[in-house]
């Protein structure tokens, strides 16, 4: 017994491009969904003092007089919260935590700083206290994040 099928090879080519493009696009969406997600975690982390393995290296004593008098004075009281809990969370201003953004292709998402003086500022703050980036549970979630955004 055979069977035949017929085909129009052109008709099939175009349909498969137009589903290639539409889960292009949906595995984009899913990345940024994603690395949008990864910015959350890395903000919450941050503020409640911990980083990417374990809790942040306290400021100096110096560091922590100064800011409870009030610096930097730029004509603004500093948004520090570790003034009085003593919780090092990396923000004076939240510029640099603000900073944080996403983009994304069909094949990978990045997160980064999109002012170079705030990215230098991560850079510094992350020798010593490493929070930009993520534990081996994080990734995980943000895996399980992926695969749900991608449906």
């Amino acid at each position: 017994m055979q069977v035949k099928i017929n085909t129009n090879a052109k008709e099939i080519a175009k349909r498969v491009g137009k589903k290639g493009k539409e889960l292009s696009a949906s595995v984009k969406r899913a990345l940024l969904v994603t690395a949008q997600q990864g910015v959350n975690i890395i903000e919450d982390r941050t503020l409640k003092g911990i980083g990417i393995e374990k809790e942040f290296e306290p400021y100096s004593s110096r560091y922590r007089e100064a800011k409870k008098k009030g610096w930097p004075r730029r004509g603004k009281r500093p948004s520090f919260s570790g003034d009085a809990s003593g919780v090092v969370n990396l923000t004076v201003t939240g510029q640099m935590l603000g900073s944080m953004t996403v983009r994304a292709n069909s094949k990978q998402a990045e997160i980064f700083f999109s002012r170079a003086t705030e990215s230098k500022k991560a850079a510094m703050n992350d020798k010593k206290r490493p929070f930009f980036g993520f534990s081996d549970q994080e990734e995980r979630q943000l895996g399980k994040i992926f695969f749900k955004a991608l449906k």
